[in-house]
């Protein structure tokens, strides 16, 4: 399989194996979180990616721990989420929502001054978020200890997941990616370090999974599990989240996850200069145990994409970074054009500069 061929993804048909992957950048008005014009012309310039899973987004008020994310649990974002699905759709893209959770990678700001939700009450130690006021002027902040979630903390944020999906195929939106790695509510649910919890969601590794099953269930029941992505990080231990037992958890949710027919496991792999290196055996166990499309992202170039395609370890492969500043990314690399280098506005809040000004090669 070439990085340029069309793929079927559960009868979407995808024009490349290009993905962008979901990057936050902060554009959205205020106040309510909207998407706007801005971000719908930002995407729409990346259209000939394959897919394009946008950046992080709230399923409820309570699941933000950023300034300026956007949301996708009020009409008014539905409404502004729509101009984006449907300027991508003019462009000839394909697009899928990432719904988050951040759970303890919060502060009280974001939850009308109370503590963070959590599976366990354990603050994570060094994390810190980024708070703004109305101008973009902000700083990053230490995280504060969260509280244990109850059983019905659980189900309310299962059911919001649900919603939040029903919410982003109203917009347009041809699916959506369950975000369950790097440090956030599902990733803190899959871990022992940050899930000490003594009932029926921790403990084992099977009581670990099963929030995240719920989440995909309930999901799956209200658009179908064919418009369901999950976003994995069992390498990214950032955020205080190193975990002895994850890489085998994940393993096990991901033969989980093969029996109920998702789009696709997104490998969300760290990115970082001394980042460790994803062994080939776990790639080869997570072939074995999820048979699906499998999307990798993480400091990939061409040459080395093109190797994780042959070797059958991914179907698809994401690219982050170099989608902010060369827009045009896949006919770059499929004509080995030189990539343009970061070097704008700020990568996160701001407006155009940085943003949408990155030009198109020639």
């Amino acid at each position: 399989m070439s990085l340029f061929d069309e793929f079927n993804l559960k009868g979407l048909t995808l024009s490349n194996c290009i993905v962008m992957a979901p990057m936050t950048r902060s554009r959205t008005s205020q106040p309510g979180n909207l998407p706007n014009a801005l971000m719908a012309t930002y995407y729409a310039q990346r259209a000939s990616a394959g897919l394009i899973v946008t950046e992080a987004t709230q399923i409820s008020p309570d699941s933000q721990g950023y300034s300026f994310t956007p949301g996708v649990h009020t009409e008014s974002q539905i409404g502004g989420w729509r101009g984006v699905t449907h300027a991508v759709h003019q462009a000839g893209g394909r697009i899928f929502n990432q719904l988050w959770h951040v759970g303890r990678v919060s502060h009280p700001l974001f939850q009308n001054g109370l503590a963070p939700i959590a599976p366990s009450a354990i603050a994570p130690t060094g994390t810190q978020v980024w708070i703004a006021n109305d101008n973009g002027e902000g700083e990053m902040v230490d995280c504060p200890t969260p509280r244990a979630m109850t059983g019905e903390d659980i189900q309310r944020v299962v059911n919001d997941f649900a919603t939040a999906a029903a919410n982003a195929i109203k917009a347009g939106f041809d699916g959506v990616e369950v975000h369950g790695g790097n440090g956030y509510l599902i990733d803190q649910f899959l871990r022992t370090n940050s899930n000490k919890r003594t009932d029926d969601y921790g403990g084992s590794p099977v009581k670990r999974i099963r929030f995240l099953l719920e989440v995909v269930d309930a999901i799956a029941a209200k658009i179908g599990a064919h418009r369901v992505g999950v976003r994995l990080a069992p390498y990214v231990t950032f955020k205080d989240m190193a975990c002895p037992e994850i890489v085998d958890t994940i393993l096990l949710a991901a033969s989980m996850l093969e029996h109920r027919g998702i789009a696709y496991i997104h490998l969300s792999e760290a990115d970082w200069d001394d980042a460790p290196t994803i062994p080939d055996g776990f790639r080869v166990a997570l072939r074995q145990a999820f048979s699906g499309c499998i999307i990798v992202a993480g400091r990939y170039d061409k040459t080395r994409a093109e190797w994780v395609l042959a070797k059958g370890y991914a179907d698809l492969v994401a690219f982050g970074r170099p989608f902010i500043s060369n827009p045009d990314l896949p006919e770059r690399l499929r004509h080995d054009w030189p990539l343009a280098p970061l070097g704008k506005g700020p990568l996160f809040g701001g407006g155009v500069e940085g943003y949408i000004d990155y030009p198109a090669h020639g």
